[in-house]
């Protein structure tokens, strides 16, 4: 079974959650296209729903499939959000923003009472921080930035070369990706985060960085897709909880 068709399968299971009347957050990458393809197929078949995409490209994915959309201004919450992921730790945190959407996938995240992640397993990872940690920031000031940025890294134990991403494929290839938002990415690329949690705080503060891929605590559960067929796990509850 190829990449594609467990990314599929992932999709499908999260499906299973959806029920008629549910306001959700749609996703972004090549996992939760997917999943907005599948919903647009449940749709057509009588299902009223309504989505809140993270991105341009989600946004014409729900159209072309047939998805009604709304945004957080006409509505005040989300049941659920279905999004991919770049990695996935054992607590559900992830790195995300692969896809440049990182923002826009955060505000949607957070204003959902439920986040499930769909990925192939190839995404679960014992930490965190192989995959380039995407930072979105404001182009003006960049040095200033960086040099916190980089500050930051080294009082939270991490380190490692950045990088503005570049733009692949299209008119803009080879030039500078700029965001929905108008931003720019930093890909930062650390090895390992044994304390994701201390550095989302780290960035967070930093003027100029408008957001991270670090999503600390928003997942509740991820299903994963492998040749041993689905997964599905839940985010441990902190005591008290």
């Amino acid at each position: 079974m190829d990449m594609d068709q467990l990314k599929r399968q992932a999709a499908a299971r999260a499906l299973e959650e959806v029920r008629d009347g549910m306001q959700l957050g749609l996703g972004t990458g090549s996992t939760a296209k997917h999943f907005v393809e599948l919903l647009g197929e449940r749709v057509a078949a009588g299902l009223k729903v309504i989505g809140v995409p993270t991105s341009e490209a989600t946004r014409l994915d729900a159209v072309r499939c047939g998805v009604p959309l709304t945004t957080l201004d006409e509505i005040d919450h989300l049941d659920i959000t279905i999004d991919g992921a770049d990695e996935i730790d054992p607590e559900l945190n992830l790195i995300k923003g692969g896809g440049g959407a990182l923002l826009r996938e955060k505000i949607v995240a957070a204003a959902s009472d439920r986040m499930i992640v769909i990925a192939d397993d190839t995404k679960w990872v014992p930490t965190l921080g192989q995959f380039p940690l995407p930072i979105e920031v404001i182009p003006f000031g960049l040095g200033a930035t960086r040099r916190a940025i980089e500050k930051a890294f080294a009082e939270c134990g991490v380190s490692g070369q950045m990088a503005v991403r570049k733009a692949k494929g299209g008119d803009r290839d080879g030039h500078v990706f700029v965001t929905d938002g108008g931003h720019w990415i930093l890909d930062a690329k650390l090895g390992r985060i044994e304390d994701p949690a201390r550095l989302a705080k780290a960035l967070s503060v930093i003027p100029g960085v408008v957001e991270h891929g670090l999503f600390i605590g928003l997942a509740n559960s991820a299903v994963l897709a492998g040749a041993e067929g689905i997964r599905v796990i839940e985010r441990r509850k902190p005591k008290g909880d």
